[in-house]
């Protein structure tokens, strides 16, 4: 198998090339991803548990699935690919906004990223791939804003400051 390569991109989202995911995350280099958050008819969120042998935050809570799109690769493409082959699920997407933002992870590896988050509703079950998730579970935002105020260390970064510009994006 081949190596992963991020896009590296401006401040704009504008291509500045690629290179390979675990150098930019080494370097700190801003890049390209997308976080899915998909919600059910009941308005409670899907949230992952990262399986706990990957490469940085294994075990914690974060939104559905989120990745980075491959060179060429539209981020709502890549969002319905990476719900398949994480959560086992296929769902309409649909863009609802992007932010980025630049956190130091306790590996040392840096995750500096220009985040498209994209939404969707479903109520199928998933069948994680147990390769890249640990668990999953349905939590309304009420329940959830609790949980992460109080025991913030079990979520990951992106996701803790990402969830209330969903939740206001969501009108949650």
């Amino acid at each position: 198998m081949t190596e992963e390569h991020v896009v590296l991109v401006n401040t704009l989202d504008q291509d500045e090339g690629t290179m390979e995911k675990m150098k930019a995350h080494r370097e700190g280099r801003l890049h390209r991803a997308f976080s899915v958050f998909i919600l059910n008819s009941r308005g409670q969120l899907l949230l992952q548990q990262r399986a706990h042998h990957k490469y940085h935050s294994g075990g914690l809570w974060t939104n559905t699935c989120c990745s980075h799109p491959r060179d060429g690769e539209g981020v709502v493409e890549a969002g319905k690919r990476r719900l398949v082959e994480e959560m086992g699920m296929q769902c309409q997407l649909e863009k609802g906004f992007d932010f980025i933002y630049r956190s130091e992870l306790d590996s040392g590896l840096v995750e500096h990223e220009f985040d498209h988050v994209l939404f969707g509703i479903s109520d199928v079950s998933p069948t994680p791939n147990p390769d890249e998730v640990e668990g999953y579970r349905y939590v309304n935002f009420a329940d959830l804003r609790s949980e992460i105020s109080a025991n913030p260390e079990a979520f990951t970064t992106w996701f803790k400051i990402c969830f209330e510009r969903a939740a206001d994006h969501l009108k949650k």
